[in-house]
């Protein structure tokens, strides 16, 4: 069993979610608020592991110049987002 003070605010918020039917129970609403927080947590760690290779890379000299990647996007995606005729 875990006991939080949440504050008023807060404590209010979750006491109108239950009120309006939108959570059962306080209990549903905080186990909610943890798995987005749990989601949330995964997504920054593969972004800190996908910015440690980026710096991995760009240090062992594995890079590119702007240039170059700018054209070969347009070239990618060129005529992709117009109107067809």
């Amino acid at each position: 069993m875990i006991s939080a003070d949440l504050g008023s605010q807060l404590e209010s918020f979750v006491a109108k979610l239950v009120e309006t039917g939108r959570y059962n129970s306080k209990s549903e609403v905080l186990g909610e608020g943890i798995r987005l927080i749990q989601e949330r947590e995964a997504w920054l760690a593969v972004l800190d592991q996908a910015l440690a290779r980026g710096i991995e890379d760009a240090e062992a000299g594995r890079v590119k110049p702007l240039a170059d990647v700018v054209a070969r996007l347009e070239r990618k995606y060129e005529g992709a987002g117009r109107p067809t005729e």
